[in-house]
């Protein structure tokens, strides 16, 4: 059974007439009869009483009337939907982030669910070294990361670039001097976050080169608890500059310029270059290369 014989049949019934019917769909009317003929072979029922007038109904072809009738509405859902899939009003796209991850995603969103409304994100925590291989094996559309795969087959797009900051809460020693060499930090006790990230290594690599051992005292499991631990004067911390925003502008706490220490992250979205990506990934990627410049990227502000 064939969904333009079921068309057919329809267009009949509907119009009352095989001659009626083939005018509306611009086929012969033998053309149309032998349709229905082989579809009531292969239902194996009558479904015209030809013995009335043209279009009238057995009760087997009342029956499949109101099933084709269904059928034919859900094809045009079908259609409708796909059509507003294709034009990027509707579907789904997974992101892979770790703690940070949506805060530098946050200005993106914002502006990709006011183009595409219909579109259901999802941003799913994970850790930054599992993300590629996530995006690789579909279980990602995209993923945004702080380093650069060594894999050939996923592209990257600069999202921001984050300084790494020296954080110390409001009467701490160094909140009120303008500039600390790394010297000066090996009295200081150091809360780290518990979690091997390119930054952290950063920040140790920069203690180390300047001959200064550093004293992490305490390592949490969230840039969250870290933060509330340096309110709670337990210590202070080096965190990427976005997850302070709001309590730097609070003065809730005090960002502290390190001397000869500069430290960017630029965080990056990865995606597959030898698959095809969802509509709804293709438009994420497209604002992103509206929103940011070509060559370099920038902090973004919201």
């Amino acid at each position: 059974m064939e969904l333009t014989q079921l068309a057919m049949f329809l267009k009949v019934v509907d119009e009352k007439g095989f001659s009626r019917a083939a005018h509306k769909v611009m086929r012969t009317q033998p053309a149309i009869s032998m349709a229905i003929r082989r579809l009531e072979s292969e239902l194996g029922a009558k479904l015209l009483d030809r013995t009335l007038k043209e279009g009238s109904l057995t009760d087997a072809g009342k029956l499949v009337y109101e099933y084709a009738q269904k059928i034919d509405r859900l094809c045009q859902e079908m259609m409708n939907s796909l059509s507003e899939l294709q034009e990027k009003h509707t579907g789904k796209l997974t992101i892979g982030a770790n703690e940070n991850g949506v805060l530098y995603l946050a200005t993106y969103l914002r502006l990709y669910r006011q183009r595409y409304p219909g579109v259901k994100v999802e941003v799913r925590r994970a850790p930054s070294r599992h993300i590629p291989l996530d995006v690789m094996e579909n279980e990602l559309d995209l993923g945004v990361i702080g380093y650069r795969s060594s894999d050939p087959n996923l592209g990257t797009l600069p999202l921001y670039t984050d300084v790494i900051a020296l954080i110390v809460y409001p009467d701490h020693r160094l909140a009120k001097i303008s500039e600390v060499a790394i010297k000066d930090l090996s009295v200081e006790t150091f809360i780290a976050h518990n979690i091997t990230s390119p930054y952290r290594q950063m920040v140790i690599d920069a203690f180390r080169s300047a001959g200064v051992a550093i004293n992490i005292g305490m390592e949490m499991p969230t840039i969250e608890t870290i933060k509330q631990m340096i309110k709670a004067k337990m210590g202070i911390s080096f965190l990427p500059q976005i997850t302070v925003r709001e309590e730097l502008a609070n003065r809730e706490l005090v960002a502290v310029k390190v001397r000869d220490f500069r430290v960017a992250r630029e965080i990056l979205l990865t995606f597959p270059i030898k698959r095809d990506l969802s509509n709804a990934a293709r438009a994420f990627l497209e604002l992103v290369k509206e929103t940011m410049p070509t060559s370099h990227p920038r902090v973004l502000k919201s």
